[in-house]
C-alpha cells in the first residue's frame, strides 16, 4: 500500500500526529506494533496536564508544555475525554522557600500564571497537605486527563477524517527510496513519502532502522498505588513535592475517572520493556508520600503498576531529520511528553502541510459524539436509554458501573476494542477494586459474541487466550 505519509507509534503523540493529518486530503497511516494504540507508555502515564512552570525555560519542553496545556483543554472537550482542570501544588517546608522561589521564576520566564501560597491558603485548596507544609506553589492551570482515552480518541477522530490505523504491526526495517520509504512491518510493507518517528521507547531504534541520527537512550520506571475511589473525596488537587534531577517527584494526585494514584518512583533501567513493580520501589512511595500528604490510605490499593520513561539527554527531541530526507522524529518524550502531546502534534502537522503541500478538507468531524456513561446519566437519561436499548439495563462491571451497551459500543467503535484490555481501556470495566474478578468473564463472552469468534480465542490484549478449560479425561 501506497500513503502520503506514515506515522510509528501508536501512543499519545502518534495519536495526536495522525488526528491532526486527518484533516487534511492526505493518504495518512498509523503503525502499532501492539494489538490496540495507548497500550505501553501512554498506558501507565499518570495522567497530569502540567502547567509548566518547572521547564527549564527557552527548551522543547518548555515550548510545547506550554503551549500543549492551552491546547489540551480544547481537544479533551471536543473528544469528550475524562479529565479535571484541578489546578496542582508544590508544596514546600519553611526552609524550603528558596526552592519554589526558584521554581517561580521559571514559571515567570515561561510565561505560566503561578502564585505562592502561605500554609492557611494551601489548606483552603488542600486541606490533607502534611502538617510541616508552610508553603506552596499554586498553577491554576494544571489538572488530569485520563491518558489512555486521550490517545483512543485520537484515533477515533482520525479514522472518521479518513486517518487509517494497522495494529500488530511491527516495523522490522525501514528502506529508502526515490519517491520516499518502504516500510517493513510484520503485518507487510508499506510505502510513504514522508515518515514520523513516534515510537516512544523504541524510538532510537527506528531512528536507526531508517539510518537517521543515533542517539543514546535510557529509560526510568515509575511505580504507583492506585486507590480505590472512596478516597478521592480527600484529594482535591495534584499534589507535588519539590522536584529533583530525577524527576517531579511522588505526588498524589486524583484521576480523570475517579480514583486516587501515589507515585512515580525512578528507577533507572536498561530494559525498555521494564514495566514490573518491586518491593524496594514501592517501599519509597510509603516513605514518601506523608511528607506531602498527612492521609495517606494505603490499606485502599486495588492495584499497583509500574511505566516507563524514555530519555535522550535532558529535552525532547522534535525536528527533522538532517541525514534522511522526509524523516521526522518526535522521540525521547518523557514527562511532560501528555501535557505537551497536542502541540508536538501540531508542529509536526505545519512541517508535513509545508513539505507536501495539503489542503485542509471541507468537512471533517470536529466534535465526538457525547458518549453517555452510566456513573454520569440521570435517571431519567436512563430510562431513555433503556427504552432504546435493554443493554443499557444490564450492569456488567459493579465497581465501575459499566453497562453491556458501553461495552458493545466500544467493541464496535472506530478502532474496535477486540481484547479484554482494549475495552477496560475504553470503558473501565475491569479498573475498580475487584479489578475484573467479577465482570472479567461477561466481558469476555460479550466480545466472543460481537466479534463471532470461540471464546478460547479472545485475548487479554496481547500474546495467547486467556480462556481455559479443564476437560475431564476419559479412559
Amino acid at each position: 500500500m501506497k500513503y502520503d505519509c506514515i506515522v510509528i507509534g501508536g501512543g499519545v503523540i502518534g495519536t495526536a500526529v495522525l488526528d491532526r493529518l486527518s484533516k487534511y486530503s492526505v493518504n495518512a497511516l498509523l503503525v502499532e506494533k501492539e494489538d490496540d494504540v495507548a497500550s505501553f507508555t501512554t498506558r501507565a502515564n499518570s495522567g497530569i496536564v502540567h502547567a509548566g512552570y518547572d521547564c527549564e525555560p527557552n527548551t522543547l519542553k518548555a515550548r510545547f508544555n506550554v503551549r500543549g496545556n492551552e491546547l489540551m483543554w480544547q481537544d479533551v472537550c471536543e473528544l469528550d475525554v475524562p479529565h479535571l482542570k484541578c489546578a496542582s501544588i508544590v508544596v514546600a517546608r519553611d526552609d524550603q522557600l528558596d526552592r519554589l522561589e526558584a521554581l517561580k521564576e521559571k514559571a515567570d520566564k515561561n510565561g505560566v500564571p503561578v502564585r505562592i501560597l502561605n500554609a492557611g491558603q494551601t489548606r483552603v485548596i488542600e486541606p490533607n497537605v502534611a502538617d510541616e507544609i508552610v508553603y506552596s506553589l499554586y498553577a491554576p492551570t494544571a489538572g488530569i486527563v485520563s491518558p489512555y482515552q486521550l490517545a483512543i480518541a485520537y484515533a477515533d477522530r482520525a479514522i472518521l477524517n479518513g486517518g487509517k490505523i494497522q495494529l500488530n504491526a511491527e516495523v522490522t526495517a525501514i528502506k529508502r527510496t526515490d519517491g520516499g520509504f518502504v516500510v517493513t512491518t510484520s503485518a507487510g510493507d508499506f510505502e510513504c513519502k514522508c515518515l514520523i518517528n513516534c515510537a516512544g521507547a523504541n524510538g532510537a531504534e527506528i531512528n536507526d532502522l531508517a539510518g537517521a541520527e543515533h542517539f543514546e537512550t535510557t529509560y526510568r520506571r515509575g511505580d504507583y498505588f492506585v486507590l480505590d475511589n472512596t478516597e478521592r473525596k480527600n484529594v482535591h488537587t495534584v499534589i507535588f513535592p519539590l522536584p529533583t534531577e530525577a524527576g517531579k517527584g511522588i505526588l498524589v494526585a486524583p484521576t480523570a475517572d475517579g480514583n486516587v494514584i501515589y507515585g512515580p518512583t525512578a528507577v533507572d533501567t536498561t530494559d525498555k520493556t521494564d514495566t514490573a513493580t518491586s518491593l524496594a520501589s514501592l517501599d519509597e512511595v510509603r516513605k514518601n508520600v506523608p511528607l506531602s500528604y498527612k492521609t495517606p490510605a494505603f490499606n485502599k490499593c486495588i492495584r499497583v503498576y509500574g511505566g516507563l520513561r524514555t530519555l535522550i539527554g535532558h529535552d525532547f527531541v522534535i525536528k527533522q531529520s538532517e541525514a534522511v530526507p522526509d524523516f521526522i522524529m518526535a522521540i525521547g518524550i518523557c514527562s511532560p511528553g501528555l501535557s505537551s502531546a497536542p502541540a508536538i502534534a501540531e508542529y509536526i502537522e505545519q512541517i508535513v502541510v509545508d513539505k507536501l503541500s495539503l489542503v485542509k478538507k471541507d468537512n471533517i468531524v470536529k466534535q465526538m459524539p457525547r458518549c453517555g456513561r452510566l456513573a454520569e446519566l440521570s435517571s431519567e437519561q436512563l430510562d431513555e436509554l433503556i427504552a432504546k436499548d435493554s443493554a443499557w439495563g444490564r450492569i456488567v462491571c459493579r465497581c465501575e458501573k459499566v453497562t453491556e451497551a458501553e461495552i458493545v459500543r466500544a467493541i464496535h467503535s472506530p478502532l474496535p476494542a477486540t481484547t479484554v484490555d482494549a475495552v477496560k481501556r475504553r470503558t473501565r470495566a475491569g479498573m475498580g477494586r475487584c479489578q475484573g474478578g467479577f465482570c472479567g468473564p461477561k466481558v469476555m463472552e460479550i466480545i466472543s459474541r460481537e466479534l463471532n469468534i470461540p471464546l478460547n480465542e479472545v485475548k487479554k490484549g496481547g500474546g495467547a487466550s486467556i480462556a481455559r478449560f479443564k476437560v475431564k479425561e476419559v479412559e
